[in-house]
């Protein structure tokens, strides 16, 4: 993870960069709205319900499941083909992530195991741990150079060490930074696209952002489509402030979208209920 200087707070330091307050704002003003709406303070978990549905639905895409909202829902059985098991490992990480919460702020490196148990859902030695020197790993939508494992070893406690201390930075700047180093270390060996968008569905729940988990970021990153993603996860990787900026622009526009996503759920069930 790149910082913008040595400071005791580098989320917050990264908060700071042009543009980012912007972006902060505009993601508040978003999930204010949904928390706004009348339909929220009557029917919240079914809200919560819709949103943990689409937000696995738009993980899945941008792991290559691209189905329709409603053949999730009509599956049953997840264990057929590569396909139906990264919808089945999505849905299960958005059932999992919630009952993670307490632990998240403690020990985020076993939050991070068990969500890779969680996805993967075999009993290989490799699972729910980082991958160790020469083993390969399967994620077919970054292509970016791929770290060492002892440089894995090293980002990873180090990204926990500042999740641990806490700070002063916006949610969105530290589940950007979280969803963004998980991607670009790639730490296990499959389903780390799946792992760092839990993560960051984590920590915006978590911070107190989104405590009803119904903004889905994940519906925003499948909108906005694969090739945006990357391009952002470039500048990310690159370290520059711009780079960082955009890639926490781009996780802000997300939440806005999963934002909008549950607004018209909301519209909805407000129209149905008239």
């Amino acid at each position: 993870m790149s910082t913008t200087g040595a400071t005791a707070d580098p989320f917050a330091a990264l908060g700071a960069l042009p543009g980012v307050p912007e972006s902060v704002e505009s993601v508040r003003k978003a999930v204010d709205r949904v928390y706004g709406h009348r339909i929220m303070r009557r029917r919240s978990n079914e809200i919560t319900s819709e949103a943990a549905l689409r937000g696995a639905r738009g993980s899945a895409a941008l792991a290559g499941a691209d189905w329709a909202l409603e053949e999730v829902r009509r599956r049953t059985d997840f264990s057929g083909d590569d396909e139906a098991r990264v919808m089945g490992a999505a849905l299960r990480l958005t059932a999992e992530a919630g009952q993670l919460l307490s632990i998240w702020r403690q020990s985020p490196l076993r939050v991070l195991a068990r969500l890779h148990l969680v996805a993967a859902a075999t009993n290989g030695p490799e699972v729910g741990r980082p991958r160790q020197a020469g083993e390969a790993v399967d994620e077919p939508l970054v292509e970016l150079p791929l770290p060492s494992a002892a440089e894995v070893n090293g980002r990873l406690e180090g990204l926990s060490e500042l999740i641990i201390a806490g700070g002063s930075a916006p949610a969105l700047v530290t589940a950007a930074v979280v969803h963004g180093e998980l991607l670009a270390l790639r730490p296990f060996t499959s389903h780390n696209g799946l792992v760092a968008r839990a993560a960051e569905r984590i920590v915006l729940v978590g911070s107190g952002l989104d405590p009803k988990s119904v903004c889905p970021s994940e519906v925003g990153y499948a909108e906005l489509g694969g090739a945006a993603y990357l391009t952002a996860l470039d500048g990310y990787v690159s370290g520059t402030p711009e780079g960082m900026a955009a890639w926490i622009a781009h996780c802000g526009k997300a939440v806005e979208l999963g934002a909008r996503e549950s607004t018209a759920v909301c519209e909805a069930l407000q129209r149905g209920a008239a």
